[in-house]
């Protein structure tokens, strides 16, 4: 999935020399870090990592590509048991109460069929024994997608994109935002804003891949 070449029979959706290659951030060791970088200032976040680097044309893009758009979730359930692994290793992972999906608006999920992230959430869910919240943040407007989008036209969009539907069971908790990628960082911080209208609540960030700008 990360090359294209042929598996061996030993091997399951990632080659052995791609599993070998796979530029691993080692943000969580990090209290500053890229990710954590883009949020300065703007809005507080606890706690934010991301598993992978992506580069143009790298491995990890193969991945993503192949996850998103090819239905080939089982690498979200291989990527999430292994960064489980690493997560399980830091003190702040008794801080989260739940998880949060960055949402796709019911008429892209139509369209694709499933959200790339769920089986990433599910799997990290399943691991650290966190319960899993699909409810909660929800996408309030369809939009385009934002690839191709500058980082001021991004934010701009993202702002409007999402909100919350809670109620006083949701208050007080330390909620772990969840994406595939972090580029500009506009849709998090959207999400996170949505987030933190509920009564004392907390936000940490986790992606499976953050862009080298």
């Amino acid at each position: 999935m990360g090359c294209n070449a042929l598996l061996l029979t030993n091997e399951k959706n990632i080659c052995s020399e791609c599993n070998h290659n796979l530029p691993f951030t080692n943000h969580h060791h990090l209290e500053s870090n890229d990710t954590t970088k883009k949020f300065y200032g703007i809005i507080p976040i606890e706690f934010s990592a991301a598993m992978l680097y992506f580069h143009q044309k790298g491995i990890v893009q193969n991945l993503i590509h192949n996850l998103k758009y090819k239905n080939h979730q089982e690498i979200g359930t291989i990527l999430g048991k292994w960064y489980a692994k690493d997560l399980k290793n830091i003190s702040k992972i008794k801080m989260f109460s739940e998880i949060i999906p960055v949402p796709l608006h019911k008429k892209r999920l139509e369209e694709r069929g499933y959200n790339q992230v769920t089986t990433f959430c599910e799997a990290l869910s399943n691991e650290l024994d966190l319960p899993y919240n699909t409810s909660l943040l929800y996408r309030s407007r369809y939009s385009k997608t934002q690839t191709k989008k500058d980082k001021e036209k991004r934010k701009e969009v993202s702002n409007a994109l999402f909100d919350v539907t809670f109620s006083e069971t949701d208050h007080n908790k330390h909620f772990l935002l969840v994406d595939d990628v972090m580029t500009s960082g506009a849709t998090l911080e959207a999400c996170a804003k949505a987030l933190l209208k509920i009564p004392n609540s907390k936000v940490s960030i986790v992606t499976i891949a953050y862009t080298l700008s």
